[in-house]
């Protein structure tokens, strides 16, 4: 990439960077908050280092990452996946330095990519509720992306029992019976406002209940975490109560720059290659006709008011931005975040050159699965896959955090097993 690029950008990125609206960046332009230059090419962009009032900024300048990034496990941390998906979790995790002893999924398809990929790994294939996890207990670490549910609030308490018939009770109950020493849940943001906030306090209560301390949950934007794509993980980390106080836990460091899509299919820091060629849904005739007509980065409204119409149709007359309807990507931004179908005309994500949804091997780059991750399935089970899928980066970047939070925790008892005098000190305290 361009020096200077690599060192500026634009409105739009600058608005998804510090979560506020392109008109917002706009407005501090014109009062004169903040001062763009002109590109070669007429563009206007931001100078990063002129931006440091903003934390994101900040972060981003005075990055952590390849420290943090050096964390190696000062011994083999187990682990156990749950609701695994294709794998972008447990790659990333993998990456970061834990060995895996069993991965639960459900859906045929997915669990065949698992064993396709990692041939030695345990997969616990089935439903969840018909798995007995007490042979694992005493592993160090549990993982997974509970789907978010309808909680029923028939109990009193809304502890532990109140969430039964939810995966979330299913992924608590895992961690009842495993008792690890960490556990990392994960979810779509919206988890946090789900009914009025009352689904997350259920789930602060429950694991309270369980015995465990819970970090305050944070969303992490994956553009920060080497991922060329604008989506967002609420993350849980939760600490069992016997260990939470000699345990030191961080979020990690934002990387130094922002990858764009052009960074996941275009050879270059993040891949050495181009994407490779692989197989794609196609547009019908009469919507890649429209969709021809729509502007790199743009959008419906990027059309004439007669195509607006007919593209539209009864949503035409309905309010909001419908941003992701008849929207083709730019090269120079993020992707949008990727659902499990690229072709959907309520979430197009279309080339930003040629008027195709984004192929497979496209949708696994922008999820930053390696090249050799194949996926088993037909083709509308391997969007779904790679759709559903943790950002394999992002993964990797909160692995290391974890891993050097169970590194903490094993220092100290390693320092009591030394020095037996410690250990008269911590009576309150009982290491596993």
């Amino acid at each position: 990439m361009n020096l200077i690029y690599e060192n500026s950008i634009k409105a739009e990125l600058l608005a998804d960077i510090v979560s506020v609206s392109k008109s917002t960046v706009l407005k501090w332009e014109n009062n004169g908050k903040i001062q763009p230059f002109t590109c070669n090419n007429g563009k206007k962009r931001y100078r990063l280092n002129q931006l440091s009032e903003f934390k994101e900024i900040r972060d981003m300048l005075n990055s952590q990452w390849e420290s943090e990034i050096q964390t190696e496990p000062i011994r083999n941390f187990s682990s156990i996946e749950l609701f695994a998906g294709a794998g972008g979790l447990a790659i990333g995790l993998e990456k970061a330095g834990f060995e895996a002893i069993a991965l639960n999924e459900v859906d045929k398809q997915a669990c065949n990519t698992l064993r396709i990929n990692r041939p030695q790994w345990n997969i616990l294939e089935g439903d969840i509720q018909n798995i007995d996890f007490t042979p694992f207990q005493g592993v160090d670490f549990i993982s997974g992306g509970f789907p978010c549910q309808a909680f029923s609030y028939a109990g009193n308490q809304l502890g532990f029992e109140d969430t039964r018939g939810t995966l979330f009770f299913e992924f608590a109950r895992a961690v009842k019976e495993c008792q690890p020493k960490v556990f990392l849940g994960e979810n779509v943001r919206g988890l946090l406002e789900h009914d009025n906030g009352r689904t997350i306090e259920v789930i602060k209560t429950v694991i309270a209940d369980l015995g465990y301390t819970l970090i305050e949950p944070k969303v992490l934007k994956a553009i920060f975490y080497r991922v060329p794509q604008k989506r967002e993980r609420l993350m849980l980390v939760g600490i069992r109560n016997d260990l939470v106080s000699h345990a030191k836990f961080q979020w990690p460091s934002a990387y130094k720059r922002v990858y764009v899509l052009e960074d996941a299919l275009k050879a270059g820091e993040l891949y050495g290659q181009d994407v490779p060629a692989s197989f794609g849904q196609k547009y019908p005739k009469r919507k890649e006709e429209i969709l021809k007509l729509v502007p790199q980065g743009g959008y419906w409204r990027d059309l004439s008011d007669e195509l607006q119409r007919e593209y539209m149709q009864g949503s035409y007359f309905l309010g909001g931005g419908k941003t992701g309807m008849a929207r083709r990507l730019s090269w120079d931004e993020p992707s949008l975040t990727l659902t499990c179908s690229p072709a959907q005309k309520q979430t197009e994500r279309c080339h930003p050159e040629e008027t195709r949804p984004l192929t497979v091997r496209e949708y696994a780059r922008i999820q930053t699965f390696p090249d050799e991750w194949n996926f088993a399935g037909s083709l509308s089970s391997q969007y779904k896959q790679i759709g559903n899928a943790v950002p394999v980066n992002l993964a990797f970047a909160m692995g290391k955090s974890l891993i050097a939070l169970l590194n903490s925790i094993e220092a100290h008892r390693n320092l009591v097993a030394f020095h037996p005098s410690v250990s008269s000190q911590m009576e309150d305290f009982r290491l596993a």
